[in-house]
């Protein structure tokens, strides 16, 4: 197994960013930068052999500065929305940024973990990014330490292993959020790629895609991927939750979920042969279609636009800070945050 570090540009107040190569002996490569601790490339063989990257994203650092879409980002402290940008612990209101409508929506736009420096530790298959995020920072409690480890095996496998620790109550639920393209990332809409999703239940949504509180049975609607089909096969259907999202952009509730790594979902790409399996032990994942991708261009000059890359994002349920009947996200002295999501690729 190799590591390797290079340049990857320089941000506007002269920081050196760098960009890490993880390479196993089949050729399964991830690269990985200290902006962001962002998932850059991801190099997969096909059923050939033949290798292509397929995550969305951009050649340098200069793409990431912006990155609306929030390609390849680690998300925290807290991921997806939350209700009114706002959430109490122990009688104490917090307020957050409001930017997503009246929501708070990934942290904070230019301060969230995405647009931050990590420290960088390449190890013998794995890179560990840590940061210290101070109490009050974007309006969340707590003097923060935060790690998020991304290992490759030889099994063609993404680790990617986060941990928090916090001297005060804090709300943390992060994730990733690649968008994946399994046929290249510069290889247009997703819709032909074949998803399922361990779920009987997801939780729907108000027109500002902030959860309703319920558990909705997926049987009988566009929403049930129990058995594997194409992305594309219900996604423009006259459905009021579809109609929300601009397409599938909703949370599901993992069935069997115990606190163990378990399958949550499979792709599949139907020409070349491409599989990916996504493993948590969360009890949801968000699954995002990338309707509202912007027209950009991306990695090599290629054009995103939606639909063009897919997330299947692990977490605890959206706004589940405010809503009691969903998980516990408070987390601090004598509970620390800790999860491992893996993406596992074959054909």
């Amino acid at each position: 197994m190799a590591i390797t570090a290079k340049n990857f540009g320089t941000t506007p107040d002269g920081t050196q960013v760098q960009l890490y190569t993880i390479t196993n002996g089949k050729g399964f490569t991830a690269e990985v930068t200290d902006f962001g601790a962002i998932l850059v490339n991801l190099f997969v063989p096909d059923k050939t052999g033949k290798t292509a990257d397929v995550v969305l994203g951009y050649d340098s650092v200069e793409g990431y500065l912006a990155n609306g879409c929030f390609f390849g980002s680690t998300i925290g402290p807290s991921a997806n929305r939350i209700d009114n940008a706002r959430f109490t612990i122990d009688g104490e209101t917090y307020q957050l940024a409001v930017n997503d409508g009246t929501n708070n929506l990934h942290s904070d736009d230019n301060q969230g973990y995405h647009k931050r420096i990590w420290s960088a530790a390449p190890k013998d298959n794995s890179v560990v990014f840590t940061l210290t995020d101070a109490d009050g920072a974007m309006g969340f409690p707590g003097n923060k330490n935060v790690q998020v480890t991304y290992t490759v095996t030889e099994d063609n496998e993404l680790q990617i292993a986060y941990e928090v620790t916090s001297d005060k109550k804090t709300l943390v639920n992060m994730t990733n959020h690649s968008y994946f393209n399994l046929a290249g990332h510069d290889s247009g809409s997703i819709e032909a790629h074949k998803l399922y999703i361990n779920a009987s239940h997801y939780t729907p949504v108000f027109e500002r895609l902030i959860p309703t509180g319920e558990l909705a049975d997926v049987t009988g609607t566009p929403f049930d991927f129990r058995t594997m089909k194409p992305i594309g096969q219900n996604i423009d259907e006259d459905n009021v939750q579809l109609g929300y999202g601009q397409g599938y952009d909703h949370n599901y509730a993992l069935d069997g979920f115990d606190g163990s790594i378990q399958k949550a979902a499979s792709v599949e790409e139907p020409v070349t042969g491409r599989k990916m399996d996504v493993y948590t032990d969360q009890p949801g994942i968000q699954f995002y279609a990338g309707n509202c991708i912007t027209p950009q261009t991306g990695k090599g000059g290629a054009a995103y636009g939606k639909r063009s890359g897919l997330c299947l994002e692990t977490q605890c349920f959206p706004d589940a800070v405010n809503q009691p009947q969903f998980q516990d996200v408070i987390y601090g002295p004598g509970r620390p945050y800790k999860t491992t999501t893996i993406y596992k690729f074959y054909n």
